[in-house]
């Protein structure tokens, strides 16, 4: 056994001739008897006490605490008390990577997990606690696909309580824990007037933004990192190399998302475009620390400028550039007609000219082919279409008088 069991109702007593003998100690009758003690992995006593009655009950653990300890198991019954605030202040504290991931995940952590779950000790979090969390969630108007992020991190924060063997399973891992299911909404691309409609109502500077992200399915920090060195005009290339992104508000440069820089084809008439607007505004040098406010200073010679030779804020432009013109456009504003929605416009484009997924999702910087296509499969053309296009151009362009390609031949 990995301990033993001490009684404290009675002690054992040496008498004048020698022998010992078991007399009642002054804690007799009164509180738990039984106290089970063993050494823990860290070389500390450890120790949990029973009322009377259950000495059997106190070996049984015992013997648990042993069988953990002998297949590596061991979780410290005191670990579990740490509550949920204080794990995540360690498990924040322990994350490397992108700082604007972790600026993002701790905000999540911070607003809608401590709120509700913070002063609960880990060891007594169950299935039961994370379903009524979700579902205070659901009933403060967080939308689902927000829920899904919160949740997922929320899991990652409890997977790694349980790699630091601080609780055994992860709550989060229940079977009785749905992930919130997303809205059924596809993506609506818009139409090419709407496109130039917006270009148009947009001030003159800004203009080449609709060029870079529609023409190319660029992302909004991409097209304001975008830098003259990145444009082959020979090649008729574009190398997506940076973005400019905001960690607390302070913009940095960064990688593309997903980490993958990436060279996406350079229409001529986008081509022409940024010609037009490299003549009559041209690109400043500009200087940002490199992925962390305190990280190595990067300059580029970025297209898009303020007037400070600072990089363009992409809060600021979507305040005053972009929604005056979705309003002089008659477009309303929301979520759905961001900037995004000229990437989904490019992704139509090129579905519609029977361009192969495995290369949108390329161009588009995607992390696989597969969420290109879950996300835009509705747009490519049906089997039927094009079955009735291919038969279609046949008998198209057959001879007058032909009566198609399954005529029985007279022998």
């Amino acid at each position: 056994m990995a301990g033993h069991i001490q009684d404290r109702w009675y002690k054992t007593e040496t008498n004048a001739d020698g022998r010992t003998a078991r007399v009642k100690s002054d804690r007799h009758g009164t509180g738990m008897r039984y106290r089970a003690r063993y050494v823990g992995p860290d070389g500390s006593e450890k120790s949990k006490s029973f009322p009377d009655g259950q000495k059997r009950v106190a070996e049984k653990w015992l013997s648990a605490i042993e069988a953990d300890m002998t297949r590596g198991q061991y979780i410290d019954p005191a670990a579990g008390r740490l509550t949920v605030r204080q794990h995540a202040d360690r498990w924040l504290n322990s994350l490397t990577g992108d700082p604007g991931t972790f600026v993002g995940t701790e905000r999540r952590i911070r607003l809608h997990v401590l709120p509700y779950l913070g002063s609960r000790p880990l060891g007594s979090l169950r299935p039961v606690h994370i379903r009524e969390w979700l579902r205070e969630l659901e009933d403060g108007g967080v939308a689902p696909a927000y829920q899904r992020v919160i949740f997922a991190n929320l899991s990652t924060m409890l997977t790694a309580a349980v790699d630091d063997l601080v609780i055994p399973s992860n709550p989060c891992r229940s079977n009785s824990v749905k992930i919130p299911k997303l809205d059924p909404r596809r993506v609506v691309p818009w139409e090419r007037e709407r496109v130039f409609a917006v270009r148009a109502a947009l001030v003159e500077e800004y203009r080449a933004t609709v060029d870079l992200a529609s023409g190319c399915g660029m992302r909004q920090g991409e097209v304001l990192g975008l830098a003259v060195e990145d444009i082959d005009f020979t090649e008729d290339v574009v190398h997506v190399i940076r973005q400019v992104k905001l960690i607390r508000n302070r913009p940095v440069f960064a990688v593309p998302k997903n980490g993958k820089p990436r060279a996406v084809p350079l229409p001529a008439s986008v081509a022409r475009r940024l010609r037009e607007h490299l003549a009559q505004h041209p690109p400043a040098s500009v200087t940002l620390p490199w992925r962390a406010v305190d990280g190595r200073p990067v300059t580029a010679t970025l297209l898009f400028h303020r007037r400070e030779v600072e990089p363009v804020n992409r809060n600021d432009f979507n305040r005053w550039a972009w929604r005056p013109a979705l309003a002089s456009a008659g477009v309303p504003y929301g979520r759905e007609n961001g900037m995004h929605a000229l990437r989904h416009f490019y992704a139509s484009v090129l579905l519609d000219a029977g361009e192969s997924i495995k290369a949108l999702s390329e161009y588009l910087g995607h992390h696989d082919p597969g969420f290109t296509l879950r996300t835009y499969t509705h747009l490519m053309p049906s089997s039927r279409a094009r079955t009735r296009s291919a038969v279609d151009r046949v008998f198209d362009d057959s001879p007058e008088g032909d009566d198609g390609p399954t005529t029985a031949q007279v022998a």
